[in-house]
């Protein structure tokens, strides 16, 4: 049931990707106007991780599941009026609504993976599950390259219509668009229909704290937590910005297709797709952390590489950071969650609310672009890992007893080893 989730919202992020460099041709728009889709979408994210938090509280995470995917599906389906109102502030809405149906689930359904289990295996469960997300990914970029990428109207025709022909092939094109959505809102109903009437034994969630205040302050002086959410927000800052502008850059440094510069969006995610099995095995033999380090040196590395090498070895390393990012999520959410106990739940909230990171980090990469040039752009997604390695370095070099507040009664496995 969990692995439909994390799939099932794999799909509807990852088409995201796909939108940014769609809505540009479409409405004619700078790097900067069509990277509000993911303005959009990770601010949702960020609005709604503590109501969801709430809900959970109340409710606990059966029904917090099941309203994120309702919310979710009515975003997706909101796609139909706006491909009909030709208005991108009706697409910015629809994602909004979309992703706030999202966090409220990746609120709910990380922590409830981690609780199906010992602590000390709870890192490596969440990456195993977490490895389900990037086959949802595929498919919506799937879906975005073959469904909606190769039926758009090339822009070297419309340099020869009139303003009428123009809105008739923008209304093509948003038809297009609107097909994938609709198939990702019958998919998640069917899912929380599933939810619904699944019998299986839900957990407990861990006791709230008596006070809400005492609970913020005690994560707020949690050394480990406190970084923790800092490196997640750089961590999908730098995700975002490397799928988001995989397209721009193979299309505009490479000289690729636009189905061509999809087929190579694609392989980066197949890519993401088989280093999370493989960073869930060597999670076995090595320090979360460690390898964390290891995974963040690379992508910079990687990320340098397109700056400088402005061929087709720059596209392959620009797919290449996806090796890199694969491990990052679950490993920090992991690791900033271990021993938080009673705080856990709204510690949850605060690291899906990180993934702020990026609504904001497109935009600045956007920015960079429009100033220099697409290679030059992958500077930012290499600063935001950096702020990756620099965690996974805390973590290595800190004693746990040091990193903050640990619940005496909730040993970590460093402890108790």
């Amino acid at each position: 049931m969990l692995i439909l989730c994390f799939a099932a919202w794999g799909a509807a992020s990852n088409l995201t990707d796909v939108l940014v460099g769609v809505f540009r041709g479409i409405f004619d728009m700078t790097n900067v106007q069509s990277s509000l889709v993911q303005f959009a979408f990770y601010a949702a994210y960020f609005c709604l991780a503590i109501p969801a938090g709430f809900i959970a509280n109340r409710w606990g995470y059966k029904v917090g599941m099941l309203v994120g995917l309702g919310l979710a599906a009515t975003g997706a389906g909101l796609f139909f009026p706006a491909s009909h109102a030709l208005q991108y502030g009706m697409f910015l809405l629809a994602l909004f609504v979309l992703a706030s149906g999202l966090s409220v689930l990746e609120t709910r359904a990380n922590p409830f993976v981690l609780s199906l289990g010992p602590e000390e295996t709870a890192t490596n469960r969440l990456n195993l599950a977490q490895a389900f997300n990037p086959i949802g990914a595929n498919v919506g970029v799937f879906m975005g390259a073959t469904l909606i990428l190769p039926h758009l109207t090339p822009e070297s025709a419309k340099v020869i219509m009139s303003e009428e022909e123009l809105i008739a092939s923008q209304r093509a094109d948003l038809q297009h668009v609107l097909g994938p959505y609709l198939g990702i809102a019958a998919v998640l109903l069917t899912i929380a229909v599933i939810v619904m009437f699944s019998r299986i034994s839900i957990p407990k969630p861990p006791v709230a704290a008596k006070s809400e205040g005492n609970t913020f302050t005690r994560l707020w002086g949690n050394r480990r937590y406190r970084y923790g959410v800092i490196a997640q927000f750089f961590n999908v800052a730098g995700q975002t910005c490397t799928w988001t502008f995989t397209v721009i850059y193979a299309q505009d440094v490479v000289g690729t297709s636009p189905q061509e510069a999809g087929l190579w969006l694609q392989a980066s995610l197949i890519i993401f797709l088989v280093s999370r099995f493989v960073m869930t095995f060597l999670l076995r033999l090595i320090r979360p952390t460690l390898l964390l380090l290891v995974m963040a040196a690379f992508g910079i590395a990687c990320c340098l590489t397109s700056m400088f090498v402005l061929n087709v070895v720059g596209l392959i390393a620009v797919i290449s950071i996806s090796a890199a990012l694969s491990l990052m999520f679950p490993t920090i959410y992991g690791v900033a969650l271990e021993g938080l106990g009673e705080d856990t739940k709204f510690g949850a909230a605060g690291l899906v609310m990180a993934i702020l990171g990026g609504a904001f980090a497109p935009m600045v990469q956007a920015a960079v672009m429009d100033a220099t040039s697409p290679a030059m752009g992958y500077v930012v997604p290499a600063a935001c890992l950096a702020v990756v390695a620099a965690y996974a370095l805390y973590d290595l070099r800190t004693p746990v007893k040091l990193a903050g507040a640990v619940s005496p009664t909730s040993p970590t496995p460093q402890e108790a080893s």
